[in-house]
């Protein structure tokens, strides 16, 4: 049988999850996957193939953990690795007796850079996911230097500027990846969602992985636009001293969100890894304001998006009607719709399973006879100027 590939997934937001399945449904039935994870609800439907298997968290406690050991300093090359939790050599346990039974050919990372170093200590190779952020910290470069390949969950052209040469060439981009792209007629949307063809529609939109934006200063936004109509959907935190008008709408969290999306005359939202690939899909004028991330990952990828002239960024939310107004107008006069779809790859998913098997075939195949280099991206390095 075909050696197995195992998928360590973070349960934090769905997209690790999303992309994982979308990885695993285009592999062949012929290639196993096992899935380590803290959580088996958040995926989608997985083919016959694939395998789950529900670790410990390795990141919140469960009360059983010895807490008198924080005395004890933390390497640089470890960013979550406290002592005396049990859950945590469980974690790492069952995992690493996978590698001894199962023999795999390949160990994806989708994120966590102990569970890469770990696949590397037990010379099993590994692919790294390759998210944005400040991480020139010696255990994220330990992760990436050990890597076999590293995958970018998005367009090339959105790689960070200190990523150099070697690193992007050893990086598959896939622009798009877990995410449904085929995004719906505005048109047609706004009839499903009953808006009127001329009514101006703002779209607040939060994603899963955080606590959405806040409440008041969505209200200034609202004032200063009257004659647009606001809709969030996804978590709105409440202040108490909010003072809405009635131009804006919380509808929650919504199944539909793709609607709300193309219906939009202009989209507010963070930089979430599903978020930014739907809005980029649907080609809406985009004002992204990250939000707080470990490494600053929403921040980088926010200044990604802004140098390939994708997205109109603010560091947060603007804090007054003028600068809503200045804001807005900013990122409805640079709007470039083709060079926002342009980040989306026909079939992302495919492409990095066919990388992923060529990738495998290098690494076993014995090196008398190995003939070519691992496959990187096809995709263009440069910004799609606006």
């Amino acid at each position: 049988m075909t050696r197995p590939f195992g998928y360590f997934v973070h349960h934090q937001g769905r997209g690790h999850a999303e992309r994982c399945a979308a990885i695993a449904n285009a592999l062949s039935v012929d290639r196993p996957m096992t899935i380590f994870s803290a959580r088996d609800d958040i995926f989608p439907a997985m083919p016959s193939h694939v395998e789950i298997v529900r670790i410990p968290s390795l990141f919140e406690p469960t009360g059983a953990e010895q807490g008198t050991m924080d005395w004890v300093p933390t390497p640089d090359t470890l960013h979550c690795a406290p002592l005396g939790w049990p859950g945590i050599r469980e974690a790492m346990a069952t995992i690493s007796g996978w590698f001894r039974s199962a023999d795999p050919a390949l160990m994806i990372c989708d994120v966590s850079a102990e569970i890469a170093q770990l696949a590397r200590i037990c010379s099993v190779p590994h692919v790294k996911v390759l998210q944005h952020g400040r991480r020139s910290d010696p255990g994220h470069q330990a992760a990436y230097a050990g890597a076999a390949g590293l995958l970018a969950p998005y367009h090339a052209a959105l790689a960070q500027p200190e990523w150099g040469k070697d690193m992007r060439a050893r990086t598959c981009f896939a622009g798009g990846l877990g995410v449904d792209t085929r995004m719906p007629d505005r048109a047609a949307a706004r009839q499903r969602l009953g808006i009127a063809p001329d009514e101006e529609i703002i779209l607040v939109l939060s994603g899963g992985g955080g606590e959405g934006f806040t409440q008041a200063p969505l209200g200034v936004g609202a004032r200063s636009r009257p004659a647009a109509r606001w809709i969030t959907i996804g978590n709105v935190q409440r202040d108490w001293h909010a003072t809405e008008p009635t131009n804006i709408e919380h509808r929650g969290w919504v199944d539909n969100a793709p609607d709300h999306i193309a219906a939009a005359d202009l989209v507010i939202a963070s930089t979430g890894n599903t978020t930014c690939q739907q809005i980029l899909a649907a080609g809406r004028p985009w004002l992204a304001v990250p939000e707080w991330r470990y490494f600053d990952e929403q921040h980088c990828k926010a200044q990604a998006l802004a140098a390939a002239g994708v997205a109109t960024v603010r560091p947060h939310l603007p804090s007054s009607a003028h600068d809503w107004s200045a804001a807005i107008a900013e990122t409805l006069a640079s709007h470039d719709p083709a060079c926002q779809r342009a980040m989306i790859d026909d079939d992302p998913a495919g492409k990095v399973a066919d990388w992923l098997e060529t990738l495998t075939d290098r690494l076993w195949t014995p090196r008398t006879s190995q003939t070519g280099a691992s496959r990187s991206s096809s995709s263009s390095m440069e910004p799609c100027t606006p």
